[in-house]
């Protein structure tokens, strides 16, 4: 009897364990999900089965709710009601609903369900806001909510562009909304300010949960004030729409603070992200960014880059066709762009090739004319091209005033020309540092077709500038990450004391490292024979023009000199431009 007990208490119990697995199951397929305000909640849609999304225990002093619901690149789908209808739900990866709340309401409802016929990884909050807070979209004209919370994000290749409808002032429970245009003095929504705020997600993790999780810091006021960087504050006389320049496979999110500075009251809009790609395309997705093409041509360039960045002093011609093909591929592939109707691949190749070309005539116009100082100034003009980008990429290329094109390229040819300028009399110098820093940045831009660098944007914001007149609006903000600290270490000038030391080892006597270029790559062998007493010299040049090794040694230019070599030997102020030597 005993034994017969034990089995029947042992049954009894089990069928309690499973009465209430049953009914916790079975909540869960009724589609049933409770909420707490402030409080995040992860949970999986499913197309065939709906949730609902209810709220217990609101407080009698919350006058209104935000309920907010993010994915990462699946739409979803949140409503008022279970049938869904247009101006009553909205459907996305990041979208919300504003629920006015009635006199002694204390319970709210949404319905939330899955575009996608897979299942959709969600986290979703509800947000409570009282009568003095200023209620997000909810002067909206534009969209389709009557009260729109919501950011809209639209992004190309060149910029990404959100979108927001204009706040209205808050009010009590049994009180009825304030007019939207019915006045502009301060007692009407036109004394309300918005601050856009950006935040960028891990360099190079495209992972489901750091988002949902980093989503978490975008919600709500205080956390988006300490997590974000603030990018533009606008007033209710400007128009609701900020761009960015867009960055393919990095993860930002954005949201706004819609601030009453009469109440200094703030309440946030529902953040929205993107990584400015698609996740499911079959060509350029974000998994894997960059076309065969431009890794093949990047891979190439960075190649001969490298070599620039530690040998290219001492081999002048090799340098030359460098300087030469960024000087012509880069304009050549701007032209192509804007005039024709190519396609990229097409158009790389094209860039290419005329490139070599342009590398080719550099490299031609020194053999034949012996051009010197016209050669050093295109290398001084690259380098000058990537120092103004560079001071363009800091937050001074944000500035309004920069957003008028004539301002913008004037400053940035200005800036280019004076790098040039300053070096005029060390030109040796300036080629080191062309080597270096150009040779060095290329291995950057061929790095960033196989993943997410910001650094080259430091080009590549200004190619965009000058492929498209909309890209001036954009705020060219990017992260400053792990990753991009150690590529600047690495790349900061990795060649050039190398190129120093060795130019110096060259030219062991040379006591003068100043104006003139005394390495043996810029010797020039003369095509034909010159008689030096017929050349003119500069009125007040005390120099002596011989032909000898000897002499050649005399104005440090290194040893290995033949006769037919020839260049004066001079003071130490000797600065050398071409083939015309001054000689105070």
């Amino acid at each position: 009897m005993g034994l017969l007990r034990l089995l029947l208490l042992a049954l009894l119990v089990s069928g309690r364990v499973g009465a209430g697995g049953a009914e916790t199951i079975g909540n869960s397929s009724q589609g049933f999900l409770e909420f707490s305000v402030g409080k995040f909640r992860y949970f999986q849609l499913n197309k065939p089965f709906p949730q609902e999304a209810i709220l217990h225990h609101i407080s009698s002093n919350v006058t209104f709710l935000i309920f907010q619901i993010h994915s990462q690149y699946q739409n979803t789908t949140v409503s008022y009601s279970r049938t869904v209808r247009p101006g009553t739900s909205g459907t996305g990866s990041d979208k919300g609903l504003v629920s006015i709340l009635r006199p002694e309401q204390s319970v709210c409802t949404w319905y939330l369900e899955s575009v996608d016929a897979k299942p959709v990884q969600s986290v979703a909050i509800p947000l409570s806001y009282s009568e003095r807070d200023p209620i997000p979209g909810g002067c909206n004209l534009e969209f389709d909510l009557d009260i729109d919370p919501n950011i809209y994000l639209e992004y190309n290749f060149f910029e990404t562009t959100i979108k927001f409808a204009p706040a209205n002032l808050g009010y009590a429970r049994d009180a009825p909304p304030l007019p939207c245009d019915a006045g502009t003095g301060q007692e009407f929504r036109w004394r309300l300010q918005y601050d856009v705020y950006q935040y960028f997600l891990p360099e190079n993790d495209l992972t489901e949960d750091v988002l949902l999780q980093h989503l978490q810091k975008m919600a709500q006021v205080a956390q988006v004030k300490a997590n974000a960087v603030k990018v533009v504050t606008l007033t209710a006389n400007d128009k609701t729409s900020v761009s960015f320049s867009s960055l393919p496979g990095q993860g930002v999110i954005y949201n706004v603070i819609v601030w009453d500075p009469l109440l200094n009251t703030s309440a946030a809009y529902v953040p929205a992200h993107t990584y400015a790609c698609r996740f499911e395309a079959s060509e350029g997705s974000c998994a894997s960014l960059g076309r065969v093409s431009t890794k093949v041509f990047f891979t190439l360039f960075a190649l001969l880059g490298l070599f620039i960045c530690f040998f290219g002093h001492r081999f002048w011609k090799t340098e030359l066709f460098f300087i030469g093909f960024i000087f012509m591929g880069f304009f050549f592939y701007i032209l192509i762009t804007r005039l024709t109707l190519l396609k990229y691949d097409v158009r790389l190749i094209l860039t290419a090739a005329v490139g070599s070309v342009g590398g080719a005539s550099l490299v031609a116009i020194w053999w034949r004319f012996g051009a010197l100082g016209l050669c050093v100034l295109c290398a001084g003009l690259v380098l000058g091209f990537l120092v103004s980008a560079a001071a363009f990429f800091t937050p001074l290329g944000n500035l309004k005033v920069f957003r008028d094109d004539g301002v913008f390229w004037v400053t940035f040819s200005c800036i280019a020309i004076f790098i040039p300028v300053v070096f005029l009399g060390c030109l040796r110098i300036l080629n080191i540092l062309t080597c270096g820093v150009v040779g060095s940045y290329s291995v950057v831009l061929a790095v960033d077709s196989y993943m997410y660098t910001s650094l080259a944007y430091i080009t590549l914001n200004v190619l965009r500038r000058a492929l498209n007149t909309d890209f001036r609006r954009a705020f060219t903000n990017v992260p400053s990450q792990t990753n991009d600290t150690k590529r600047k270490r690495a790349t900061a000038f990795p060649a050039s004391p190398v190129q120093v030391v060795e130019a110096r080892e060259r030219a062991p006597n040379n006591e003068h490292s100043g104006s003139q270029l005394p390495h043996p790559s810029f010797e020039r062998k003369a095509l034909w024979q010159i008689n030096p007493d017929q050349r003119p010299l500069p009125e007040g040049a005390a120099c002596r023009r011989e032909d000898t090794p000897a002499s050649v040694e005399g104005c440090g230019l290194g040893q290995g000199s033949s006769a037919l070599e020839f260049m004066p030997t001079c003071n130490p102020n000797v600065v050398q431009l071409g083939m015309i030597l001054w000689c105070p």
